[in-house]
């Protein structure tokens, strides 16, 4: 616990943490609503934004604040609350489960878990959210029929390495504790759906919608040779996720086509699809999908002019295609936090705008997102765009061009970084300096209010 929490304080203030200097009724009320609505979360309290503990709070005050502030959530929140003592001086920290239920405050506002900060929802994103809260926690269920022996040894081994790597320290207990602890396996040792789905020998026996089908069509349509029905390649993937992810990364790289292009006088190979774009597709799909819905599995789609990957299952909770860049929410926690700790998932929340921008990058059409009630299809164009190569202008003033300087470095800037690069200028010069840049062509402007940043265009 105590290494947790120096992580927590490190990383500071994001989705599932939040620090609370000066608590009060309200604030902790509302934190813990927004931490249950979406994928959990601990708080820390008598702890500055910045880091740094205050230093006057007690576990005895923390204590009745909770109690008082748990009054005010409908239904109640689960919570658990503690202290741990670290470097810095005494922690009191309370941690907060992904609810199966939709929590309001007393007053009825909704709130989810934004970032840093505590968002309301409305009518619609309330209705959609609720819709998800009302299924039954389906990664938890036990899998009839499945016994311990069904999971796979060497996979648990690979997965335990993984995770202790990642939390740098020996994960005490044994493995059957572990796997329990995670919501793998059940009291009894019955593996659950995400046990399964994890570390199963062969999931797609009980569980057969848990595959991935992959097709690779000839031309831009769904049909073979000469306009007749067919297909050039066709594949059925199985095994537990960590290997599905694999394979179908290795299945449809070894079907892209590899160009080349010259830097500088070198030659450099360009696979027809970013890299990183085609994977954050796959992960997405495969961890992401409703695995409630029976008789339909992932499909990756290779066409001549583009890669759909489908994942079956509507977008989860309040996510909709014009908040997907900006907004986070889980629909299976358990094999997100699995495959985050076996590395899959590197940074929770940050993959869609890093698929919008290796691919824009790369000078392709940004990805496609496509939501249906039942299915959600990305859309991955291979047409490169011959961009003609901005001219920088010989009014272009000495702060934008430190701006540029600082993206050839670091590869993007927010407005904040643009502020510590030039802190003598008041905000909105900056923010028109950016949008100057932008008007002409140099930048591309990603995400939204606080989320956004800038890259090369």
């Amino acid at each position: 616990m105590r290494t947790n929490l120096t992580n927590l304080l490190v990383r500071g203030p994001n989705h599932t943490t939040a620090f609370l200097p000066d608590p009060d009724i309200e604030g902790l009320a509302e934190t813990l609503v927004a931490f249950a609505n979406a994928d959990g979360g601990t708080l820390l309290v008598g702890i500055t934004q910045g880091g740094e503990l205050t230093g006057d709070v007690l576990a005895e005050d923390v204590e009745a604040l909770l109690s008082r502030a748990l009054g005010h959530c409908r239904p109640p929140v689960v919570t658990q609350w503690g202290q741990a003592e670290l470097p810095q001086g005494l922690v009191v920290h309370i941690s907060v489960p992904r609810s199966p239920e939709l929590h309001s405050l007393a007053d009825g506002r909704v709130l989810i878990r934004q970032g840093s900060e505590n968002r309301p929802l409305g009518g619609d994103a309330i209705r959609q959210l609720a819709a998800t809260k009302s299924s039954a926690d389906f990664e938890s269920e036990p899998v009839i029929g499945a016994k311990r022996a069904d999971l796979q040894d060497d996979v648990i081994e690979e997965y335990m390495e993984k995770r202790a790597e990642r939390g740098r320290r020996p994960i005490s207990g044994t493995v059957d504790d572990h796997l329990a602890s995670i919501g793998a396996l059940t009291s009894d040792g019955t593996p659950t759906t995400s046990g399964l789905l994890l570390f199963g020998k062969r999931p797609q026996e009980y569980l057969p919608q848990s595959g991935v089908v992959f097709v690779r069509f000839v031309g831009s349509e769904p049909r073979g040779k000469d306009g007749m029905a067919g297909y050039g390649r066709r594949a059925e993937l199985e095994g537990p996720l960590a290997r599905l992810i694999e394979a179908a990364w290795n299945i449809t790289w070894e079907e892209m086509r590899v160009g080349a292009v010259v830097i500088e006088l070198k030659r450099e190979e360009q696979p027809e699809y970013p890299g990183f774009a085609v994977r954050e597709a796959l992960v997405n799909a495969i961890t992401h999908r409703d695995y409630r819905l029976s008789g339909r599995r992932v499909e990756i789609r290779m066409f001549e002019d583009r890669l759909e990957v489908i994942s079956p299952g509507g977008l989860p909770g309040y996510i909709t295609v014009d908040n997907i860049v900006d907004e986070h929410f889980s629909r299976n926690p358990r094999l997100v936090a699995g495959l985050f700790q076996w590395g899959y998932i590197e940074e929770l929340g940050l993959g869609i705008d890093r698929m919008i921008e290796e691919m824009l990058q790369h000078g392709h059409p940004p990805p496609e997102f496509k939501a249906t009630p039942y299915s959600f299809c990305v859309t991955l164009r291979n047409a490169r765009e011959r961009r003609p190569v901005p001219v920088w202008e010989h009014n272009m003033n000495e702060r934008q061009m430190r701006a540029l300087a600082h993206m050839q470095e670091f590869g993007r800037i927010t407005n904040r970084d643009y502020r510590e690069i030039c802190p003598t200028v008041t905000p909105e010069t900056l923010r028109l300096d950016l949008a100057d840049l932008v008007r002409k062509g140099l930048l591309l402007k990603i995400g939204d209010k606080r989320g956004t940043y800038y890259i090369m265009k």
